[in-house]
C-alpha cells in the first residue's frame, strides 16, 4: 500500500524532501507492477549492513534482530493480515491473505490478475481432484500452483506468498457448504492429500525431506480444528461450539492437520471461528502452543480466519473487553489477526498490562521467519531460487494438461446399465444436452476459484465429438423453480442420445451456506424423469456438485442408463466429461465420501458426534461409524473394465503386540486386552509391518488408471471402532487384459488403532480383515 507524507516546511526544503522520499521508497518498496516487493535492497545503504539482511546467519537470529529493532507502534501494525512497510528498515508492505485452493486465485488481497498476467490454471475443486485417490497428481499440482504463484509473484502482482490452503477439514456431514473445498471424509485421506499438497506447493521433493529453509510458496492447513458447519438452522460458524469427544478428537478431526505440519511441514495453520468444547480455536493454548507447536513441531505463523478474534468478544462473549480478546490469542500462540482487532486494541492491551511484550515479539518472530523463508528478505528476487519462474510458466500446457488429467482422473462412474457407455462416435449422430450446468463455465470452477486460462463446459466439449449437438437449459437456475419440460422433452424425442448435465451451484453451496436438503432442488427429478422418459435410449445423467445429492430415483429408473458425477470440474472439465461419455478415457474416479439418502436431514448439522448410538437411533457419520442406509459408499466407482482382486501374499496373519519394555495391558470394560500405542516404540512398531501384495487383473476390453483401496475392519466392532476403516490406497495404471501387483505397508500402530474414550491410541486385540473390493484376508492380533 502507498504511504505518503506531508511536510510543512519552506516550499524548496519540502520538495527536496518529497523528491528524496519518493526516491527512498522506490529503493525499498518495489511496487510497480513489473517489480516484485521485497527487502534488504543491496543497492540501499541504510539496509545492507543490517543484521536481519545477512543471508548466511540462521534466519531465527535475523528474526529476531529484526523485531528488536521495531518500536512497539511498528510492532502493533505488523500484527495483521494487511501490513504497511517500514520504510526506516527498507521493508516493504506485505499481505498474508492469498488463496490458491485449486489455482491461483485472486479472492484475497494479496493477488491480482490485472496486469501481464491475467488468468492462473483453474483446477478441479479438490473433492474432485481427491476422487482420483492418486498422491502424485495431488502432488503434481501442488507444484504447478506453486509455481505459477511464484510466477505472479515475480510479475509484480503479488503483494504476498502465503497462501490459505489446503482446506484440510473433515466432511462430516454431507450438507456442509464448504465441504467442496475439502478432500472429503477420511483422515488418512485427508492427511496424505495434505501431505502431497503441501509438498508441492511448498517445493519439497514428493517423499519430503527436502524443503530446507526456502519456501516457493508457503501452505497454510486450515480451519483448525472440528470446523464443519457454516450457517444452518439459525446456527452460524461464528458462535458455534463444537462438542468434540476426546476420542473423536483424536482419530478424526486432528490426523488430518497432523500429518500437514509433521510430514507435509506445512508453515501456516489458520485457527477457526468456532469453539470447540467451550474455548475459541484461536485462544486455545492447549491447540495452538502444546499440541501444534510442542507435541508436532510446527515451524511457522499461526493466522486467525478473518475477523476470528473479534468474534471472540463481540460475538462469542467469551472475552469480557477487546483487550481481553487480543491477550487470549496471543498467549495461546496465534501470530497474525485476518482483519483489523489487534491493529486497534493490542496497544491498549500492552498499557493495560495483560499483553506482555514477549508473545508479540514471539509472534512477530514466527511472522517475519516465514518472509525470510519466501526469500522476501533476500534482496532482488530475481537473483535468486525461483526468480527466474516467468509468466509464460502460468497458464502453459503442461498446467493445463495436469487439469484436464485431474478432471479425467477424478470424475466418477456411478451407474452404467448394460454397457450405455461409452457411445459409439461413429453411430451417435445427434446427441442433446440439457440442463442448467450443461453450458456455464461458472459452475465448473467451484469457490475460491481464479480466473482460469479457458474453459470447456460440458456442452463444448461434447459438441466436439457430434457437431449435430443441440443445448437446452432445462432449468431457470439450480434451484429449478422453472422447468422448460415441454421444450426439453420434444428435443430428447428428436435426438439420438440426451446427457442430462444437473445438480447444484455456489448457489446451493457456499462458505457461510449450508444445505438444508439432500435432494435435487425444486423441479430436477421431475425433469430428468419425463426427459428420460421420453428418449429414444436410456439418457445419461451428469451430476455436478461438491457435497452429495440424494439421487436414489435416478439410480433405480431405468431409463437413466448411466450416471456421472464430476463434481466441480475446473477449466477443462467439460472436455474431460466428453472424453469419458465416448471413450477416450476409462473412468476410475471414487467418491471420497458417503451419499447419504435424505432423510439424514433428520441428524442435526451441530451433533459433532462420529460415533453411532443405538440407544437414540443417531446413525453415526462417515463410511467408518455410520450403520444406516447408503445412496453410494464411499470409495465406490465403476470402470468400462472389470477389475478381479486377490490377496498375492500377506507377510503376517498373526501380529504379536506384546512389548518387553511396556506395562501390561489394561482390560477394558468389555474385557478386551489392548495396548497403548504410546507404549510401543516407532522401532517396535516398524518391526510389526505386515506387508500385503494385491493383484489386480484387468478383466475388461479397455485399459485405464484404476485405484486400488485396502481397507481394515473388526470382525466385531466393539468399544466404538469404525465398522472398517482405509488403511491404504494406490492409482495403478492397467491395459487390457493385464495383471498388476500392488504392495501395501499395514502399521499396527498407525492403521489398526484406534482412539479410546479418553483419547488415547489403542490397539484391541481381536480378530480383523484385509479388504479390497469384495475379496478379504484375516489379520490376527493378539496383545
Amino acid at each position: 500500500m502507498a504511504s505518503f507524507f506531508f511536510f510543512f516546511f519552506p516550499h524548496k526544503i519540502k520538495l527536496l524532501t518529497l523528491l528524496l522520499s519518493a526516491a527512498f521508497l522506490s529503493l525499498i518498496v518495489a511496487g510497480s507492477s513489473s517489480q516484485p516487493p521485497y527487502a534488504c535492497d543491496s543497492s540501499n545503504p541504510l539496509t545492507k549492513t543490517l543484521p536481519f539482511c545477512k543471508t548466511y546467519l540462521p534466519i531465527k537470529l535475523r528474526a529476531r534482530d529484526l523485531v528488536s529493532r521495531l518500536t512497539l507502534d511498528e510492532k502493533v501494525l505488523q500484527l495483521v493480515n494487511t501490513v504497511p512497510p517500514i520504510p526506516r528498515l527498507g521493508i516493504p508492505a506485505y499481505e498474508w491473505w492469498s488463496e490458491a485452493l485449486h489455482g491461483v486465485a485472486n479472492v484475497g488481497y494479496g493477488i491480482r490478475l490485472n496486469g501481464t498476467i491475467t488468468a492462473a490454471t483453474s483446477f478441479p475443486q479438490v473433492i474432485l481432484t481427491a476422487a482420483s485417490f492418486d498422491e502424485n497428481l495431488w502432488y503434481q499440482i501442488g507444484q504447478a500452483i506453486g509455481t505459477e504463484a511464484r510466477a505472479v509473484y515475480n510479475a509484480g502482482q503479488a503483494k504476498g506468498m502465503t497462501f490459505w490452503t489446503p482446506n484440510i477439514n473433515i466432511f462430516r456431514d454431507p450438507r456442509w457448504g464448504r465441504g467442496q473445498e475439502t478432500p472429503g471424509e477420511d483422515p488418512l485421506m485427508t492427511g496424505k492429500y495434505s501431505v502431497a499438497y503441501v509438498r508441492g506447493i511448498q517445493g519439497d521433493a514428493i517423499e519430503g525431506g527436502k524443503l530446507g529453509n526456502q519456501l516457493k510458496a508457503s501452505a497454510c492447513c486450515k480451519h483448525f480444528t472440528a470446523y464443519d458447519l457454516d450457517r444452518w438452522n439459525g446456527m452460524t460458524r461464528y458462535v458455534f461450539d463444537a462438542k468434540v469427544t476426546m476420542q473423536d478428537m483424536a482419530d478424526t478431526y486432528q490426523p488430518p492437520f497432523e500429518s500437514c505440519v509433521e510430514e507435509g511441514k506445512a508453515s501456516g495453520i489458520m485457527c477457526a471461528y468456532n469453539r470447540v468444547n467451550g474455548v475459541p480455536s484461536c485462544a486455545d493454548h492447549h491447540l495452538l502452543t502444546a499440541t501444534a507447536r510442542k507435541q508436532w513441531k510446527f515451524n511457522g505463523y499461526i493466522t486467525s480466519d478473518c475477523d476470528a478474534v473479534s468474534i471472540i468478544h463481540d460475538a462469542q462473549g467469551y472475552a469480557k473487553i477487546p483487550e481481553d480478546a487480543v491477550a487470549d490469542v496471543l498467549r495461546a500462540g496465534m501470530d497474525v489477526n485476518c482483519g483489523t482487532y489487534l491493529k486497534e486494541h493490542t496497544k491498549s492491551a500492552v498499557e493495560m498490562k495483560k499483553v506482555p511484550m514477549l508473545h508479540i515479539d514471539r509472534a512477530l518472530r514466527n511472522l517475519f521467519s516465514v518472509r525470510m523463508r519466501l526469500g522476501l528478505f533476500d534482496g532482488n528476487p530475481t537473483k535468486l531460487p525461483f526468480g527466474q519462474i516467468g509468466r509464460d510458466q502460468v497458464c502453459s500446457q503442461q498446467h493445463q494438461n495436469l487439469a484436464l488429467q485431474a478432471a479425467r482422473e477424478g470424475i466418477v462412474l456411478l451407474k452404467n446399465s448394460a454397457k450405455l457407455l461409452p457411445l459409439s462416435k461413429s453411430n451417435t449422430h445427434s446427441l442433446a444436452v440439457i440442463g442448467h450446468n450443461g453450458n456455464d463455465p461458472k459452475t465448473l470452477r467451484g469457490n475460491y476459484a481464479g480466473i482460469p486460462c479457458k474453459s470447456a463446459t460440458p456442452f463444448q466439449g461434447l459438441n466436439n465429438y457430434v457437431k449435430n449437438t443441440v443445448y437446452h437449459r432445462g432449468c431457470n437456475y439450480a434451484n429449478c423453480t422453472e422447468a422448460t419440460i415441454y421444450q426439453a422433452v420434444k428435443i430428447a424425442k428428436s435426438v439420438d442420445y440426451v446427457v442430462l448435465v444437473m445438480g447444484l451451484d455456489q448457489t446451493q453451496e457456499r462458505e457461510d451456506f449450508d444445505r438444508t436438503e439432500l435432494g435435487l432442488p425444486g423441479k430436477q427429478d421431475k425433469l430428468i424423469a419425463e426427459v428420460a422418459k421420453a428418449a429414444k435410449r436410456p439418457v445419461i445423467l451428469v451430476i455436478l456438485s461438491g457435497g452429495p445429492v440424494d439421487i436414489s430415483s435416478a439410480k433405480y429408473n431405468e431409463k437413466i442408463g448411466s450416471i456421472l458425477w464430476a463434481g466441480y470440474p475446473g477449466q477443462a472439465g467439460g472436455t474431460a466429461i466428453a472424453e469419458i461419455i465416448f471413450g477416450d478415457h476409462n473412468p476410475g474416479g471414487r467418491l471420497p465420501l458417503t451419499w447419504y439418502p435424505h432423510d439424514f436431514i433428520k441428524f442435526p448439522m451441530t451433533d459433532m458426534r462420529m460415533r453411532a448410538d443405538s440407544s437414540t437411533g443417531y446413525p453415526g457419520r462417515t463410511y467408518r461409524f455410520y450403520n444406516g442406509p447408503k445412496v453410494y459408499e464411499f470409495g465406490y466407482g465403476l470402470s468400462y473394465s472389470n477389475h478381479i482382486y486377490e490377496f498375492t501374499s500377506v507377510s503376517e496373519s498373526k501380529l504379536l503386540l506384546s512389548h518387553p519394555k511396556a506395562s501390561q495391558p489394561a482390560k477394558n470394560s468389555d474385557l478386551v486386552s489392548y495396548r497403548l500405542v504410546s507404549e510401543l516404540d516407532k522401532k517396535f512398531c516398524e518391526s510389526k509391518t505386515v506387508n500385503v501384495t494385491v493383484g489386480v487383473r484387468n478383466e475388461g476390453e479397455m485399459g485405464g488408471k484404476h485405484s486400488v483401496l485396502l481397507f481394515i475392519k473388526p470382525s466385531k466392532p466393539i468399544n466404538g471402532s469404525p465398522v472398517k476403516q482405509l488403511v491404504g490406497f494406490k492409482k495403478v495404471e492397467i491395459n487390457a487384459g493385464e495383471r498388476r501387483e500392488i504392495e501395501f505397508l499395514v502399521s499396527p500402530c498407525d492403521h489398526i488403532s484406534k482412539a479410546s474414550e479418553e483419547g488415547l491410541m489403542i490397539i484391541e486385540e481381536g480378530s480383523y480383515s484385509l479388504v479390497v473390493g469384495d475379496v478379504e484376508h484375516p489379520l490376527d492380533i493378539f496383545v
